[in-house]
């Protein structure tokens, strides 16, 4: 099976390219690297000693991006591109608007021009809003709190309406959580430019000296030490549930939603702590006022990935806070 894998240079993408291609899948790659680097290619054919067709493109613009299915047999879809920050995304809605839905609608019309009726879509746990109570699970009902969130919303609409629309089209709509952790070889890891968005990433500055301490936003949630709790998943299992997606995507009937995470909430400072334990190194943090947005507990219910895709995850906090600090000491 040849898989175009978009934003396959990305954090998740170039993991995810990793097991395809262990896995005995073709891979082709398309990614205009606005928050990745072509570096990262050259990894992955490292770690896997495998080459494949890699296309500098942008998914806005959609006549480099048929190129791609005019010169590849296209059998599936794992559609990781688009904008991901969500603070940026309330600076700059216009553009997360245009760029994940117009990107996402021209794939679309791609696929079916080329009879292409598979796709793993990247969706998010935000899609779950701030009404829930965890654990999360994929029958509660849908909301958002910021357009990055609602890009994901809506696509997943639009996924399930296509699928509505041609019964021989199979999407499988994964909920990430908290992705960490980065690929044993030290090769591939998360390592954003500037300040980060995410914890584990600002850990790793504080960490290795480019940053001076930690902001943790809240220490006053009803929560075991006040600080907010999500479900930390390392980058490795939410690759393996890719693949685990592409097995059984013929078994899904339409659109189908599967969140993947560890079904274990971790605080702040439990993540703060199992890096010290682990690194060896402390992390000097500050206490800020909590952010508007940020809800107290998030983790996943993953009985239906376990049940339907036969995917668990494996890893633990420990592993996935000893394969970041492995890669930034590499890379940092």
């Amino acid at each position: 099976m040849n898989v175009l894998v978009t934003g396959g240079a990305g954090y998740i993408g170039s993991h995810t390219c990793v097991e395809l291609l262990q896995n005995g899948y073709g891979v082709v790659v398309m990614d205009n690297y606005c928050n990745s680097s072509p570096e990262v290619i050259s990894r992955v054919e490292k770690i896997t000693g495998k080459k494949f067709p890699v296309y500098r493109c942008d998914m806005l613009d959609y006549d480099s991006f048929e190129k791609i299915f005019q010169e590849n047999k296209i059998d599936a879809v794992i559609h990781f591109a688009g904008l991901k920050a969500v603070g940026e995304s309330v600076e700059k809605p216009l553009e997360y608007y245009h760029n994940n839905l117009t990107g996402t609608l021209n794939l679309l019309r791609l696929m079916r021009k080329y009879g292409v009726k598979r796709l793993v879509f990247s969706s998010s746990a935000t899609v779950y809003g701030m009404h829930n109570k965890a654990p999360f699970t994929e029958d509660m009902p849908l909301s958002t709190t910021n357009p990055y969130g609602t890009t994901k919303l809506m696509i997943e609409q639009i996924l399930k309406d296509v699928c509505h629309a041609d019964k021989d089209m199979k999407v499988a709509l994964l909920r990430y959580f908290n992705p960490i952790g980065a690929h044993r070889s030290g090769l591939i890891g998360e390592n954003p430019n500037g300040i980060p968005n995410n914890l584990m990433p600002y850990i790793m500055k504080v960490a290795i000296g480019k940053l001076p301490e930690l902001h943790i936003f809240g220490d006053d949630y009803p929560t075991h030490d006040g600080t907010g709790v999500r479900d930390y998943i390392h980058v490795c299992d939410l690759a393996a549930g890719h693949i685990k997606a592409l097995e059984h995507i013929d078994e899904l009937d339409g659109a189908r939603a599967f969140n993947l995470g560890t079904g274990k909430g971790s605080s702040v400072l439990d993540v703060v702590h199992a890096f010290e334990r682990v690194s060896g190194v402390k992390i000097p943090y500050k206490i800020e006022s909590r952010r508007s947005g940020d809800i107290a507990t998030c983790y996943a219910d993953c009985t239906r990935a376990e049940k339907e895709l036969g995917w668990k995850a494996k890893y633990n906090l420990d592993d996935m806070c000893h394969d970041n600090w492995i890669f930034i000491k590499k890379n940092g």
